[in-house]
């Protein structure tokens, strides 16, 4: 077997060329294909829709995005709300233990039960009489 690939001395022979009288040129022409009235408002028309659909989306969840955080807010305020009745609760009830103290400091005394007054809610009563 020759080792004909890299050797010089060994070269394939070459084809002859015929030297013809005329040269073919080609040219390659690529035309621009403009899509046709229908096609184009067909396109337009899907785009929009793709557009308004897309829009119709993030305006909802921008919607409940912003119904979540005025729920947050409420939550927020309404344990605030909470947390001020808890002490408002402690102060009466403060407030609650103290009033016998400061009642005997006053010079009142506490009834006794055979002196009880009971005064009926339909009773008018007038100073005058």
């Amino acid at each position: 077997m020759a080792y004909t690939r890299g050797n010089l001395a060994v070269q394939p022979k070459r084809k002859e060329e015929v030297n013809p009288l005329y040269r073919q040129k080609t040219k390659v022409v690529t035309r621009r294909m403009v899509l046709p009235l229908r096609e184009k408002l067909l396109y337009m028309l899907t785009l929009t829709f793709f557009v308004l659909v897309a829009g119709a989306l993030i305006w909802r969840y921008l919607h409940i995005y912003d119904l979540n955080k005025q729920a947050q807010q409420l939550d927020e305020i309404i344990s605030k709300s909470n947390k001020q009745i808890a002490v408002y609760q402690m102060e009466k009830q403060k407030l609650e233990q103290t009033v016998a103290d400061k009642a005997k400091a006053e010079g009142y005394k506490t009834p006794v039960d055979g002196n009880t007054i009971i005064v009926p809610k339909n009773s008018t009563f007038t100073d005058g009489e």
